[in-house]
């Protein structure tokens, strides 16, 4: 007894392998230890166990792509490194599916003399999947992992004279890259190695093959649920559908299938069920093909690794912040405006410290409170990449960051009821602090227009709390002003709606909508109902506001806008000079709104026959717009453009065109080719053209801007139509 514990003791650090068997080194007296005889294994052989098919799997492309990867690796090139691929992806979309189909079709069809399979979730995984891996292999005592590891992967390196082994080793789930330091299977000609993770780390991917594993196809996703709830199978619109609210995920697919068939729930009544923000998802009390956790759990380990890199704390508020906008695309402006960065300071948690009770957030940012650098924000954005929880392109800045709008409900349905309404907030903060007055980047105008309408969506009730956040008046601006006034007028009677339903018809808010959605439904050509529906609206704001409010005001002028194009242009004369001088009063002489009546004075005196008048008063009107808004403020160019009209009505149109020439520069400059102030300069500029005599130029001028007027606008927008009668009227001269 005295000798086991004493001389003949022997660590398993010193001891030497040779054949199966540990010899201890001499110590005094010589012992020779055997330990537990195993007999090596012999080939082929699989260690570990490959999960089961999925039912209803689907035979990928991605499973071409990586078949394609790992393929090669001859015996003849001793040098050629192994072949070596990393399954990337979002957590649900099925690589460890797809890397058992490949290790069990490789398998099977004879490729393989060796195959291991282990959970790679730690390092301690790895080294006890080796170390079991050697035990059989090799007849090792895995008894210490570490050393077991260490032989598995000096047995996997090439040798000379030693004979061909065909492997495949699978590292499944990796959660952290470095976990594998010391832990590659080292390369050789006739060795395989795949690994399925979340992340994306350049450690993990440089110089291997990347295969990034996304969501079904459509068509895949349909095949999935038509084989899975045949019951439903009769109902192809209803099935493809639901799978474009689960966005196609194949974990999510596979849950809703194992709900509705376990509970009888229709696939319209779990759309409805999606579709309620009260709701959470819903998965059935037994997962399907072994899952261990349910969609809205499934990011969770995710998410706390992305908070724990540097900076730390920034990635969970980063993504709150994502989650209320377009899963298609966000601006990257808008999650490094300061308004997210303040939220972002106040909102950081730390992997050490529990994140505190948000406290209400202000609307309005103000200079003194503290912002994240927008490095920290760009750098949270990578962290959240490397875990294949957004997808970060900086090189399209209109739609940069993507985040499957699953993950976007998981995140949004953790948030308490006050943390979601705040947040939604911020949101709406960060997108108007974002958009630019000027739209000259029509891409970025649509992708701030889509993210607001989603934010709307998820959120609807936080944006109309006590008042209407203004995001959602500069959406319906945008969209007009971009030409869109049919999905204008669309928006506009449906923010209406809300309103009346929020604040009741009398609300501020409300009246202000009804005059947003009378502007554009006018602009489409309703002149005379426009008049009298402003006259209406005129009353009641100045019943609810009173005579001088500025909304009054506006709302005013915008009456006597129409009222002269509904015919009455002497009385829309009177009335704007009247008007003019309340406006003076009231507002003062260089307020834009009187600016904007006094240019409504300007045309009518010109529409009255007095165009050398109306000149005049437009030169008066763009003085004061020089002077408060500066030469390419858009009301600015607005002013030299009808400046320019009157100018060639006055007796000089060949002085207008010359003049509308050298606007049309400065507007493509300041606000792009389509937007319709440019187009509208254009066929400002032919018509004098032709007006001047030049009537070749003039139709030339129009045939080349009718297509991009019909691109931009519509073939039936009011401006197509006055094109093409004034290109026909000069092909007839």
């Amino acid at each position: 007894m005295e000798d086991d514990a004493g001389v003949g003791a022997v660590r398993g650090d010193l001891a030497d392998f040779r054949d199966g068997t540990f010899h201890a080194p001499v110590v005094g007296v010589q012992h020779v230890i055997n330990a537990v005889p195993r007999t090596p294994v012999s080939w082929p052989h699989q260690v570990g166990t490959i999960p089961p098919q999925a039912a209803c799997f689907q035979d990928r492309a991605e499973v071409a792509r990586l078949t394609s990867a790992l393929a090669g690796g001859g015996a003849a090139v001793v040098t050629q490194a192994a072949p070596a691929g990393v399954v990337v992806g979002l957590g649900g979309v099925g690589k460890t599916q797809l890397a058992a189909h490949y290790a069990r079709t490789a398998w099977q069809v004879g490729d393989l003399d060796v195959l291991v399979w282990t959970t790679a979730t730690s390092a301690d995984e790895i080294r006890s999947g080796y170390a079991r891996a050697a035990a059989e292999l090799l007849g090792t005592d895995p008894g210490d992992t570490t050393r077991a590891a260490d032989l598995f992967l000096a047995w996997l390196q090439p040798k000379a004279g030693q004979g061909t082994c065909r492997w495949l080793v699978v590292l499944d789930d990796l959660n952290v890259p470095h976990d594998l330091n010391g832990l590659w299977p080292p390369p050789s000609p006739t060795g395989r190695t795949l690994i399925t993770t979340r992340r994306q780390d350049a450690a993990l991917t440089t110089g291997r093959h990347l295969i990034p594993v996304g969501v079904f196809t459509p068509a895949e996703s349909l095949a999935y649920l038509t084989s899975a709830l045949p019951a439903h199978m009769e109902q192809p619109d209803r099935l493809a559908a639901l799978a474009d609210d689960l966005g196609h995920l194949p974990l999510a697919l596979s849950q809703a299938a194992a709900y509705l068939t376990d509970t009888g729930v229709t696939p319209a009544d779990y759309r409805q069920m999606l579709a309620d923000r009260t709701t959470a998802l819903r998965a059935p009390d037994a997962l399907p093909d072994g899952q261990q956790l349910a969609v809205a759990t499934t990011w969770s380990v995710s998410i706390e690794r992305a908070d724990e890199l540097a900076p730390a704390g920034l990635a969970r508020p980063l993504l709150q912040l994502a989650a209320f906008m377009d899963a298609n695309g966000i601006p990257a402006t808008v999650l490094t405006s300061p308004p997210a960065r303040v939220y972002l300071a106040r909102h950081r948690t730390r992997p050490d410290v529990p994140a505190p009770e948000p406290a209400r957030p202000p609307t309005v940012v103000t200079q003194d409170q503290e912002e994240v650098p927008e490095r920290d924000v760009l750098t949270a954005l990578s962290a959240l990449r490397r875990l294949s929880l957004i997808q970060h392109t900086p090189t399209t800045p209109q739609t940069a960051v993507r985040v499957h709008q699953l993950v976007q409900r998981a995140t949004r349905d953790a948030l308490t009821p006050d943390q979601h309404d705040q947040t939604a907030r911020i949101a709406a903060d960060a997108l108007l602090a974002s958009w630019p007055e000027i739209e000259r980047d029509t891409g970025l105008g649509q992708a701030l227009r889509a993210n607001s309408d989603a934010l709307a969506a998820h959120a609807a009730d936080a944006l109309y709390r006590l008042d209407a956040h203004q995001v959602l008046f500069r959406t319906g601006t945008s969209l007009g002003e971009a030409g869109h006034v049919t999905g204008a007028i669309a928006y506009w009677q449906n923010l209406l709606a809300a309103a009346k339903r929020h604040w009741g018809p009398d609300h501020p808010d409300t009246l202000r909508t009804r005059g947003r959605l009378l502007r554009w439904q006018a602009a489409a050509g309703d002149r005379s109902g426009a008049a009298g529906a402003y006259a209406v609206l005129l009353r009641d704001m100045t019943s609810a506001l009173g005579a001088d409010h500025p909304d009054t005001l506006r709302t005013h002028g915008a009456l006597v806008w129409w009222q002269g194009w509904a015919g009455d242009m002497s009385g829309a004369a009177r009335a704007s000079a009247a008007l003019l001088q309340d406006m003076i009063r009231v507002l003062g002489a260089d307020h834009p709104d009187t600016l904007r009546t006094h240019a409504t004075l300007a045309w009518w005196r010109g529409q009255t026959g007095d165009p050398a008048g109306a000149a005049a008063t437009y030169a008066e009107v763009l003085g004061g717009r020089l002077r408060i808004l500066g030469p390419d403020h858009p009301d600015t160019l607005r002013t030299r453009s009808y400046l320019a009209w009157w100018q060639g009505w006055a007796g000089d149109p060949e002085g207008s065109a010359a003049a509308s020439a050298a606007l049309l520069r400065d507007m493509t400059r300041v606000l792009g080719p389509d937007h319709p102030d440019s187009l509208r300069t254009r066929n400002n500029l032919h018509f004098m053209e032709g007006k001047a005599g030049n009537t070749d130029d003039a139709v030339r001028g129009f045939e080349r801007l009718l297509p991009d007027l019909a691109r931009v606008l519509g073939t039936d927008h009011p401006d197509t139509v006055a094109a093409r009668g004034d290109l026909a009227c000069f092909q007839m001269r």
